[in-house]
């Protein structure tokens, strides 16, 4: 069962931490991309080298939802978590120190463990503590941490380049990983709804887990289509920018920042619809209405229609997103609910990870514009028809 209304006040401290942690972790992700080629300077390695250090982030990241997944079903939700923020405290002053490249991959492979284990965690201790009339939208803020972590990671690139190291910028980043864990441990409750559903031993979790492969089965497939569609309108959109627009760096940053805004109001507006008109067609919906802004953001006749394209398109992919954690705890029954939609999340982010190589691929015979747009219906398309046709098993009444 999910807390009762009567439970409700606890959530705003549960749900701040999922945040945070959230924030903390595409903030962290997001500014290797930014400092890619600062990096690369300083160890001496190329571009394409140093993207390995992403490539090793995301690898490692269903090792950290299995991880802490697993804990926090059998010893509760704080524990893992206050865990996973003190090892986020640590990559980032390793990241900093790292006087080597393997040094620094190292480090990145150990922040893909702990990125992949604060989403599923944070997500299933947020959403059992919400009450139900606006689980919805807060699920929206929830997942638009991701969004928020980005445009701090742009606005610490902007502010800090050429005058603050980056060894300084995630450094300084191990402080309010630290403040929240101490936070999590000395102000915030474990979660009612795990004491109530706690497993007695590994045996009895593991006999749970098998129970629910189905339930793991489908979230893993929903999960890479909706990673399909987020990366594949994210990722290589600034190349799209930059050869088929022969955008530079700041107007490149401004376009994506305005679709991060889309993406933040669409994930609250689309997660306030959910908790009126169902989570799945909230889901659908938005995607559907996705597919129609394709060819604006696509093949826009003028920038200010560009910008308009980026926005509405995010608005719709990162809104469907936003109803994502509440979805997916809804589904998941509560000795599981750290567990499966977390892993499912992280396996499902690596089987996504082939759609920029396919865009990158196509771009080659035909024009970004078109192999941009070709990709983003076609895995808009088989999020909405996975989405449908899949699990209609929703727990919230039971909530």
């Amino acid at each position: 069962m999910f807390a009762s209304h009567g439970e409700a006040k606890p959530y705003r401290a549960a749900f701040f931490v999922g945040f945070a942690g959230w924030t903390l972790d595409a903030f962290d992700f997001f500014l290797v991309v930014f400092l890619l080629t600062t990096i690369g300077r300083e160890f001496h390695q190329p571009d394409s080298v140093v993207a390995l250090s992403l490539a090793a982030t995301l690898v490692c990241r269903p090792l950290g939802g299995f991880v802490f997944g697993l804990l926090a079903d059998r010893y509760g939700r704080k524990l893992p978590l206050i865990l996973n923020l003190g090892l986020y405290a640590v990559v980032q002053i390793l990241t900093a120190r790292s006087r080597t490249f393997f040094a620094f991959l190292i480090s990145r492979a150990i922040f893909g463990t702990v990125m992949g284990g604060q989403w599923g965690v944070g997500t299933s201790f947020a959403m059992e503590t919400v009450p139900l009339r606006v689980r919805g939208v807060l699920s929206g803020v929830l997942q638009q941490g991701y969004a928020l972590g980005y445009l701090l990671a742009g606005l610490a690139y902007s502010l800090g380049n050429d005058k603050v190291s980056w060894r300084t910028l995630f450094a300084v980043t191990a402080l309010p990983a630290v403040i929240t864990a101490l936070f999590l441990a000395l102000g915030v409750r474990e979660s009612s709804v795990w004491k109530r559903s706690a497993q007695q031993s590994w045996a009895q979790l593991a006999k749970s887990l098998l129970s629910n492969w189905k339930l793991l089965a489908f979230l893993t497939c929903f999960m890479m289509t909706m990673h399909m569609a987020s990366h594949g309108t994210q990722d290589m959109y600034p190349t799209f920018l930059e050869r088929q627009w022969d955008f530079g760096s700041w107007q490149k940053t401004s376009i994506t920042t305005v679709a991060m805004i889309g993406a933040l109001i669409g994930g609250i507006v689309t997660g306030f619809l959910s908790d009126r008109c169902g989570r799945r067609r909230s889901i659908i919906c938005a995607l559907v209405i996705a597919v129609l802004i394709v060819p604006l953001w696509a093949f826009a006749p003028s920038v200010p229609l560009l910008f308009l394209g980026a926005f509405l398109l995010q608005f719709c992919v990162q809104g469907a997103w936003g109803v994502v954690p509440a979805y997916g705890s809804e589904l998941s029954p509560d000795s599981v609910r750290a567990f499966i939609p977390g892993f499912a999340n992280q396996c499902g982010v690596v089987l996504a990870s082939s759609v920029v190589y396919f865009e990158a691929r196509a771009a080659h015979s035909i024009s970004y514009a078109y192999a941009m747009a070709i990709s983003a219906v076609a895995v808009f398309s088989l999020a909405v028809a996975v989405t449908a046709l899949g699990w209609n098993r929703e727990l919230k009444s039971s909530l």
